[in-house]
């Protein structure tokens, strides 16, 4: 499964402590690494041993080296930049009329496949209602599971204000996905273990993804809640049998421009010495 070129390995053991699975083993100090007892069924795909050699020399038959792309230094940016643009992130509830490009919102979930997931299982599948008609028709169902939980569970619908939203779509108003071109669903096997993190994770990055392409986007938790006890809306998703929706995301053109930070609550923490 592995092979270390002897002649570029330099048996500094990067790759030995770096192996989440600690798959890895020097036997002399002449010798490169090789594989522990069991190690290729330990081995969990990640990449790592490839990724973290400074010398070029670990090769992965599951991980190609001229798949792996350079870390290019020149586009890493600043603690400063990070921080902005991550305070400076809204939620955008207010879209243009103006539908996002297709190879926009593959460009963003192509980054949001490298997000982390647990054990590496990269549990994610995406489904984009891309088609604008098709997104208000769901909303609808949305709207139908709200008119009955006011009937079964009248103290919730009243937490959350579902007389506000149904009053507003009466007249127009859409206080699901408010009015958003599109709508990205991350859903996943839900016998995973790994599946809720790994898609709220994945959602996250492609939020912020699609931030940085000047998009907006907003958590759809009322459509995701829905989708998971609302039966019709349910069937209408038809998602792969066993899997579940574990985050939804609207997603257009903002109409407007953030111009400030708002502040936010203080930092609440406990320090363990």
């Amino acid at each position: 499964m592995i092979h270390i070129d002897p002649e570029r390995c330099k048996r500094d053991l990067i790759c030995v402590m770096e192996c989440p699975a600690r798959i890895l083993e020097q036997k002399t100090k002449e010798a490169p690494p090789v594989l522990v007892r069991d190690g290729e069924a330990l081995c969990i795909r990640c990449g790592h041993c490839v990724a973290v050699c400074p010398h070029e020399a670990f090769s992965h038959r599951d991980i190609p080296g001229d798949q792996l792309e350079p870390v290019r230094p020149e586009l890493q940016i600043s603690f400063d930049q990070t921080a902005q643009f991550l305070k400076s992130r809204r939620s955008i509830r207010s879209y243009k009329n103006q539908p996002v490009e297709r190879e926009k919102i593959l460009d963003i979930l192509n980054v949001a496949r490298f997000a982390p997931s647990g054990h590496n299982n990269q549990p994610v599948s995406w489904l984009v209602i891309y088609n604008t008609d098709e997104l208000r028709r769901l909303t609808s169902m949305v709207i139908d599971w709200m008119r009955q939980m006011q009937q079964e569970n009248p103290a919730m619908a009243a937490q959350w204000h579902f007389d506000r939203i149904l009053a507003g779509y009466e007249i127009g108003m859409d206080g699901i996905c408010r009015h958003a071109p599109h709508l990205l669903i991350a859903h996943a096997d839900k016998a995973d273990p790994t599946a809720p993190d790994a898609c709220v994770i994945a959602a996250s990055a492609a939020e912020l993804s699609a931030f940085a392409m000047g998009l907006g986007v907003c958590w759809a938790g009322f459509f995701r809640t829905a989708a998971l006890f609302w039966p019709p809306l349910s069937q209408a998703l038809a998602l792969p049998s066993g899997h579940l929706p574990y985050a939804a995301l609207m997603i257009g053109y903002p109409r407007f421009v953030y111009h400030r930070i708002p502040p936010r609550k203080q930092l609440s923490i406990t320090w363990r010495t």
